[in-house]
């Protein structure tokens, strides 16, 4: 996997001269394979990039990250000549250094038009997935909504903490062309940062 440094980037799809209203996402909860028959009816997905952006929580020990995942459906799949984003906030190789430590509770990615796929095929369209059972992680998605091009997703139990990782999440575009931009990771403790990413 590879590891994106941007550098300095800009933060400007986050901001907005005018409030906008945040629009409920729907959410399947689903598993592995199931959810790959979305995008190749053989259910293997095959892999574009995986790339991962490093980052480091406040009073915690060890580098976080958060992996894209990024592949192309195939017709005749019901999510075929589209793209398929996954995502997952993995924090396995982090300790908390204090009584208090500190999780990520939430992630904002500029994602974009969403297209909805039944997640898994023959369910009702959904605008995204997380991945339960048959995968990594533990945390699901608590909830999810978009403002503008935002994305933000909001994790379950208090969001994902030293030693624990997200479940996979995803979402289709009509883009299959991914782009390496800048998401933001939020902490239980206050605050938050950028940290690289993939997406439409």
């Amino acid at each position: 996997m590879r590891a994106f440094n941007l550098g300095c980037v800009a933060f400007a799809f986050f901001v907005s001269p005018l409030a906008v209203q945040a629009a409920p996402l729907t959410v399947s909860n689903t598993n592995f394979p199931a959810v790959n028959c979305v995008y190749e009816t053989d259910c293997l997905i095959h892999v574009g990039a995986d790339s991962e952006g490093n980052f480091i929580l406040p009073h915690d020990d060890g580098t976080a990250f958060l992996q894209s995942r990024t592949f192309l459906g195939l017709k005749p799949a019901p999510a075929g000549g589209k793209g398929g984003y996954m995502y997952r906030v993995a924090l396995e190789g982090v300790k908390g250094t204090s009584a208090t430590v500190n999780c990520v509770t939430k992630v904002e990615i500029a994602f974009g038009t969403i297209v909805t796929e039944p997640y898994p095929p023959g369910s009702s369209l959904k605008d995204m997935f997380f991945v339960s059972s048959g995968g990594t992680g533990t945390i699901g998605v608590a909830s999810a909504t978009q403002t503008g091009a935002v994305v933000t997703v909001v994790f379950a139990g208090g969001g994902v903490c030293p030693g624990q990782s997200s479940d996979f999440f995803g979402m289709t575009s009509a883009s299959t062309t991914p782009v390496v931009n800048v998401a933001m990771v939020y902490y239980s403790l206050g605050g938050g940062q950028g940290v690289d990413d993939r997406n439409p």
